[in-house]
C-alpha cells in the first residue's frame, strides 16, 4: 500500500471513502511482490495495480463490493484456479490479495492515515495488518514506529498488540515486507494470527564518486531505481547542480574522507567512476571495509589490475578485493553514457536479486530469483493437472 502513498495521502486530505487490495503473499512467477496495491475510492477511481493487469478487473470489483458492505475479505488468484480463463495469471503465478475498506467509521482508519502520511513524508514505519486469524480480527492493523511505539489494536487485548508490533519492528529493521505468524500462546487467538507486515524505510543510497560525463547519466538511472542519489568529486568545478540537476546531494570533498563520515548501512550502494588512483586507492580501501551491498570501480582491465596491485599494497585483502566489481558494470557492448549507466545498474539489480545477467532466452533460469524454483516448478504442474 505504500507504493501508492502519495495519491493514498491526497484521498485522506478530500475525505474520500475507498477500499485498498494489497498482495500479502505469492507464489511462482507473481507479476508483482507483496506490498503492491490497487485503491478504488467511492467514485470509482483507481489508482495502483496488484497485478499488471492479469486480475485488475476482479479486484477493481472486489474493491467496489468491500466500500458497500464494509467487509474486509483476502482472495486468492492463479493460472490454477477453476475460473483461471477468467481471472487468472496467465503468466503461472499466484497471488492473494487482502481487500480492506478504508470509510471514517472503520476500524483501521486513522491507523491507515497515519500510515499513509508517514510514507509520503519518506518516514520509516511498517503496518501491521491479520492477513490469517479469527475472521472478526482480519485486516485489523497496528502501524508500528521504528523505537518500537505504536498507533492501533489488533483485539484490544495489549499482549497480542505487543508481540505484533516486537515482530513488525524486527522487520522494520531489516525493511523486509512479508508475513509472521504468531503463535496462539499468548495471542489469545485459537490458532494464532499470521500478520502481513509492510515495511517502508528511506530510500536506498547510491553514491557516485567522480562528477564525470558517465555519472550524469548514472544519476538518472540511480533515481529511476529509486535511490536517493549523492554526487561526490573532490574538484568543485566539476560537482555543480548545473552539471548534476537530479542529483539529491552534491558533494565537493575527497572521496574517501566524505565516505569515513557519512551515512551507509548494508543497502548502499557505492559506484566509483574516478578511475585515478590518487582518488580510487583511499576511497577503496575504505569502501571495502564497510558492510555495504555494492562495491564497483570504473576503469580498464589495465586499470583494474595496476588498482589491485596499490590496494593490496595498502594492506587490502584479498577476501576484500573480493568484493570489488570492476570493470563495473555487465558486458552490453555500451559506449555511451547512457548505455554505460545502464550496464552499472543491470549489474547492480543483479547482484541485489541474484541474478546471472545472462539472456533469459534459452537459459531456463527462474526469471524471478527471489521465488524458489521448486515452488514455482510445483505451481506450474498444479496448472498442468
Amino acid at each position: 500500500m505504500f507504493d501508492i502513498a502519495e495519491e493514498l495521502n491526497r484521498w485522506f486530505d478530500q475525505g474520500r471513502d475507498f477500499a485498498v487490495a494489497t498482495v500479502v503473499a505469492t507464489r511462482g512467477s507473481a507479476p508483482r511482490g507483496p506490498g503492491a496495491a490497487l485503491a478504488v475510492d467511492s467514485h470509482g477511481t483507481a489508482i495502483g495495480s496488484v497485478s499488471g493487469g492479469c486480475v485488475e478487473g476482479a479486484v477493481y470489483d472486489l474493491c467496489v463490493q468491500a466500500l458497500q458492505d464494509g467487509r474486509t475479505v483476502r482472495e486468492r488468484f492463479g493460472y490454477s484456479d477453476e475460473d483461471a480463463f477468467a481471472v487468472g495469471l496467465t503468466c503461472g503465478g499466484v497471488i492473494e490479495v487482502l481487500i480492506t475498506p478504508v470509510r471514517a467509521n472503520a476500524p483501521v482508519f486513522q491507523v491507515f492515515r497515519s500510515g499513509v502520511s508517514a510514507a509520503d513524508r519518506g518516514e520509516a514505519a511498517a503496518l501491521a495488518r491479520v492477513y490469517r486469524g479469527p475472521g472478526e480480527l482480519l485486516g485489523r492493523a497496528l502501524l508500528v514506529h521504528p523505537d518500537g511505539s505504536y498507533e492501533g489494536s489488533l483485539d484490544g487485548h495489549p499482549e497480542l498488540d505487543r508481540t505484533a508490533a516486537e515482530e513488525a519492528r524486527a522487520m522494520l529493521d531489516t525493511g523486509r515486507t512479508g508475513t509472521v505468524e504468531i503463535a496462539e500462546d499468548g495471542t489469545r487467538c485459537p490458532g494464532g494470527v499470521t500478520l502481513f507486515v509492510e515495511s517502508r524505510v528511506p530510500p536506498p543510497r547510491m553514491i557516485v564518486f567522480g562528477a564525470v560525463d558517465f555519472a550524469t547519466a548514472l544519476v538518472r538511472a540511480g533515481k529511476f531505481l529509486g535511490y536517493h542519489v549523492t554526487v561526490c568529486d573532490a574538484r568543485p568545478v566539476f560537482a555543480t547542480r548545473v552539471r548534476f540537476p537530479e542529483a539529491d546531494d552534491l558533494v565537493v570533498d575527497w572521496p574517501h574522507r566524505y565516505l569515513r563520515r557519512t551515512a551507509t548501512d548494508e543497502r548502499t550502494v557505492l559506484c566509483v567512476l574516478t578511475h585515478d588512483a590518487k582518488f580510487d586507492v583511499p576511497l577503496l580501501e575504505t569502501a571495502l571495509r564497510l558492510p555495504v551491498a555494492f562495491v564497483g570501480a570504473m576503469g580498464s582491465r589495465r586499470t583494474h589490475e595496476d588498482r589491485n596491485r596499490r590496494l593490496r599494497e595498502v594492506g587490502v585483502t584479498d577476501r576484500e578485493l573480493a568484493r570489488l566489481r570492476s570493470p563495473i558494470g555487465l558486458d552490453l557492448g555500451a559506449r555511451t553514457p547512457e548505455e554505460t549507466a545502464l550496464s552499472i545498474t543491470a549489474e547492480i539489480v543483479a547482484a541485489r536479486r541474484g541474478g546471472t545477467g545472462v539472456p533469459l532466452t534459452g537459459s531456463g533460469t527462474p526469471i524471478h530469483h527471489d521465488v524458489d524454483g521448486r515452488e514455482e516448478g510445483e505451481a506450474r504442474g498444479r496448472a498442468a493437472a
